[in-house]
């Protein structure tokens, strides 16, 4: 035990010294990681983004021609035939955005 003790209070700053750089070295690239992360992150959001107003987009579209299809079927008057020539018009104009 006289011996490790010995060595502890010959070499023990050295040790700790070899240590503390050790562990500042590792610390310094931890900083960069989380960088890239947020990189990574905010460009994934921005495609989240784009993927919702697309979807939006479709959700419009299908419902417009859900209607549409649903005045075919029931065959009633003029005021009908206006609504789909409008829902066609609405459905050219969001498919151009």
């Amino acid at each position: 035990m006289e011996a490790f003790l010995k060595f502890i209070d010959n070499w023990g700053v050295r040790i700790m010294t070899f240590l503390v750089l050790i562990i500042f070295l590792k610390t310094c690239s931890t900083n960069s990681r989380i960088e890239k992360v947020q990189d990574k992150i905010e460009s994934t959001n921005s495609r989240i983004d784009s993927l919702q107003t697309q979807i939006k987009k479709e959700i419009k579209i299908e419902g417009l021609k859900s209607e549409k299809r649903m005045i075919q079927a029931t065959d009633r008057k003029m005021m009908d035939v206006n609504r789909q020539s409008e829902i066609d018009k609405e459905i050219s104009i969001i498919e151009r955005q």
